[in-house]
């Protein structure tokens, strides 16, 4: 424990420190000129070490290139081009980082080469100076051990390409001063980004968020529901999202995403919501990582992404069709598009023999809609009614195993009969993008509930971190909390999966009416 003394010491330590100037940073690739070009851009001295010296150098012209290249496209001006150019110094050894106010690491991923940078670095700096690490996945507190004042060191996680992405994670290790992640970030708002604050958890803000959208999607193909192509398509569609789990994976290669899962995982020592897929596991090993290997979920002949055409609609419609109203705001939604479609359904407590029946699920499979309701499986038909049909770009209807060929055929048709595209899927607790989005809601939740980050933070670090249409709390508030939390209430008790468990604090602000972004008092 720290004595009083040692407590005063530190925090006059940090309050003394002066405003930042010169950033030091150590590694230059990808990362480090990334965060080397917004600082010279923002008018900082940027002094750039790499224990390749002819790396430096590669740097330094690559920042120059990309300088006379914004000038080319209007973006900076001669003047500012040069005067960005002129803030770059090579440091030829760890020691010309001496005058550094903050010195950013952004070397390899390994625990033990991150300390004894800084153990050498807090040797040469002066004693007011800020140490950060770029790391996405090392604890903050592990790496700051090290050091004989841990109150210096703190996260300061970059997304690449840098200068696009324009969201930073200032990480407060258990030990970092409150101001060093203060000055930091003031120091993201003068490079142009947006900072948000988060305490020393795995994954932090953005790659723990993120574990829903690919590891349940996931979870959905490995139960055979749908193909990686039909899940991409009704998360992107249906679901509003720039691209679905399979396409996203393919993006970032998954010689990334796969230990990235299986860490985080492990971290979180072994936490349901988190489980990796046996999917991934098989193609990491065979090399299929996705577009840099030209195979990945999908193929890419020519660099491009190779996708079968969806098969014909169906063009018999059904004769009737009739709406449970078992769940009273699916009945409404369905009975407002079927009058959009021109069919009127049968008014009925109970379905005729001939009529097509429709079930709303929310978390429910269309199989424990049909025996719980009592209904005729073999003309069972379920839609997803969690999103607005209104702004949906696409509708995904679901069969029991015992639902019958024609009565799926009409059901299609019917459905796409005023052109919007129609993804029919094999049973589901939750259909995929309902259990997808709810997961993705459920776990920002959590991170909310252990007070990772505020609401706030949570919402903007994923929308400019992971490009979602909205962030994670704010999509719970537009689809309604009440109905994501009774989605994963029904996808626990149906599958018995503890992953499914909602928040307390999710459950707590559904009850009360309240937004997932209010802050508590």
């Amino acid at each position: 424990m720290l004595s009083a003394n040692q407590n005063h010491a530190e925090e006059s330590l940090v309050m003394t420190s002066p405003s930042i100037q010169t950033l030091g940073i150590v590694g230059t690739g990808a990362m480090g000129r990334g965060i080397a070009q917004i600082a010279a851009q923002a008018g900082l001295r940027v002094r750039l070490f790499d224990t390749n010296a002819a790396a430096i150098d590669a740097a330094r012209s690559y920042l120059q290139d990309t300088f006379a290249k914004l000038t080319a496209k209007g973006k900076m001006t001669a003047e500012q081009a040069s005067a960005a150019t002129a803030n770059v110094f090579a440091a030829a050894t760890l020691e010309d980082l001496a005058d550094c106010d903050v010195v950013v690491e952004a070397i390899v991923e390994k625990l033990e080469v991150k300390r004894e940078l800084f153990v050498k670095l807090e040797a040469i700096l002066r004693t007011d100076a800020i140490l950060a690490s770029n790391t996405s996945s090392l604890s903050i507190t592990a790496i700051a051990t090290a050091c004989q004042h841990p109150e210096r060191v703190a996260g300061y996680h970059f997304f690449n390409p840098v200068p696009l992405m324009k969201v930073v994670e200032v990480i407060d290790g258990l030990r970092t001063a409150p101001a060093v992640g203060d000055a930091l970030m003031e120091l993201s708002r003068r490079l142009g980004h947006t900072p948000v604050r988060c305490k020393d958890m795995p994954g932090f803000i953005v790659n723990h968020a993120g574990r829903g959208m690919n590891i349940e999607g996931l979870k959905t193909a490995g139960e055979g529901v749908a193909s990686f192509a039909d899940i991409d398509a009704i998360m992107r569609e249906q679901a509003g999202f720039r691209m679905g789990p399979f396409e996203l994976m393919d993006l970032t290669g998954l010689d990334v995403s796969h230990p990235v899962m299986e860490s985080i995982y492990r971290q979180f020592f072994d936490e349901p919501r988190y489980r990796p897929s046996a999917i991934t596991a098989v193609r990491y090993a065979g090399g299929m990582l996705g577009r840099k290997t030209g195979e990945g979920f999908y193929a890419y002949p020519d660099g491009q992404k190779a996708v079968a055409p969806e098969a014909p609609v169906p063009t018999d419609k059904p004769a009737s069709v009739w709406i449970s109203r078992a769940h009273e705001r699916g009945h409404a939604a369905v009975a407002r598009l079927l009058a959009q479609l021109g069919v009127t359904p049968e008014a009925g407590n109970t379905p005729s023999d001939n009529a097509l029946i429709v079930v709303t699920p929310y978390g429910e499979d269309a199989t424990t809609c049909a025996v719980e309701q009592g209904l005729d499986a073999t003309r069972v038909i379920a839609i997803d009614t969690l999103f607005p049909f209104e702004t949906a770009k696409r509708r995904v209807l679901m069969t029991t195993p015992a639902t019958r060929a024609d009565m799926r055929a009409a059901a299609h048709a019917l459905f796409a009969a005023d052109g919007v595209p129609v993804t029919v899927i094999r049973d589901s607790a939750g259909f995929v993008a309902q259990r997808i989005v709810s997961i993705i809601v459920s776990i920002a939740a959590d991170i909310a509930q252990q007070r990772i980050a505020t609401p706030g933070d949570i919402d903007r670090a994923v929308t400019l971190g992971l490009g979602y249409p909205k962030g994670p709390l704010s999509l719970g508030d537009a689809l309604g909390a009440d109905a994501i939390l009774q989605t994963l209430r029904t996808l626990q008790r149906v599958t018995g999966d503890m992953r499914y468990r909602p928040s307390p604090w999710l459950a707590r602000r559904a009850a009360l009416g309240l937004s997932l972004l209010s802050e508590e008092s």
